[in-house]
């Protein structure tokens, strides 16, 4: 088992890892990704975290508020713990070299590959975008560029995710099988994250407005709580099939008391909606408090935020470079 390994030989594997700058990370975020990061790197991961900023244009005419939406992530970073000094976090574009693995990397996938992945499809399916551009197309070889351009080892990912680890597993293979051995065929480390729903009792997104970030004040996070949806039932269960709306808040406030949700559930009893909301927010609050002052505290001085991208891309870029030459060699274009 992956996690065995892991937890025996943590210096052995690298994590890439990353978000796309299209807004502030939220609670979703939290408990589905931010929190194992931090795990692995207490751990001793060798930890990536690339800010996709190219990524952005995948179902984006333009990036808006880019500089500040990147800054915003590199904050929410350092106030849930991710330590600059034993993580890498850089910007996409700010790494030529692993960019240009994109050209070698799509003539190892074909067309109907890329066709068949799901996520790609799903992307497709909700993008702003009046016509897929070649970026949304070949997204998933674009990840493959991001995990393998440091020989990341290892990707945290959710089931869903998994079509994209077997193209980058494919790609390696193929390169390898081709050209010698130069990459990794990195393993899949399965979350098995809980799924919180928004406020409006859909998935919560960045892009449909219904989430509370990370960033939120405690007086916008109990709003936003408040016009969460929920049912008629006064008596509180945690029933995720059939209460899907309820049982979210009920595993929210769960997860930042850290007890189960049955015993959350049990506590509001016949309260109802209202009171449910109350012990949420509550506890949302308590839970996000002191990231919420460190995270106040560096966006104090911006200028060091900067540091920490200057110093990940400049790490980052020298991994790439080396990549690539290796690259280079193996395909014989060291004229």
């Amino acid at each position: 088992m992956v996690e065995n390994q892991i937890q025996a030989n943590p210096e052995r594997y690298r994590v890439l890892t990353g978000d796309r700058p299209t807004g502030p990370l939220h609670l979703g975020h939290l408990f589905g990704t931010l929190q194992n990061r931090v795990r692995l790197q207490d751990m001793g991961v060798d930890l990536f975290v690339i800010i996709a900023d190219y990524q952005v244009l995948t179902d984006r005419d333009v990036a808006d508020r880019l500089t500040q939406t990147v800054e915003g992530l590199v904050l929410d970073y350092l106030a849930v713990g991710i330590d600059p000094e034993r993580a890498t976090v850089f910007t996409h574009s700010a790494v030529p070299a692993l960019n240009q693995l994109m050209l070698p990397f799509l003539s190892l996938v074909t067309v109907s590959e890329l066709g068949r992945n799901p996520t790609v499809k799903d992307e497709i399916a909700h993008s702003r975008q009046d016509a897929v551009s070649g970026l949304m197309f070949t997204y998933p070889v674009h990840q493959a560029a991001d995990v393998l351009f440091c020989k990341g080892n290892l990707v945290p990912v959710g089931r869903d995710q998994l079509p994209h680890i077997e193209i980058t597993r494919s790609i390696a293979r193929r390169f390898n099988e081709r050209y010698g051995p130069v990459f990794p065929e990195p393993d899949a480390l399965l979350s098995a994250a809980p799924v919180l729903l928004g406020t409006d009792g859909t998935k919560m997104s960045k892009s449909r407005h219904n989430a509370i970030s990370i960033s939120a004040t405690a007086d916008d996070t109990a709003r936003l709580l408040r016009s969460a949806r929920t049912d008629a039932d006064r008596h509180i269960t945690y029933d995720p099939v059939a209460r899907p709306e309820v049982s979210s808040l009920v595993l929210l406030a769960a997860l930042c008391l850290g007890v189960t949700p049955e015993q959350v559930a049990s506590s509001v009893g016949t309260g109802g909606a209202a009171a449910l909301k109350r012990t949420a927010t509550a506890a949302v609050n308590e839970f996000l408090a002191p990231m919420r002052a460190r995270r106040a505290d560096y966006a104090a001085d911006l200028s060091h935020v900067r540091k920490i991208l200057q110093v990940g891309n400049e790490r980052a870029k020298a991994l790439a470079d080396a990549t690539l030459a290796e690259v280079r060699t193996a395909m014989g274009m060291t004229y």
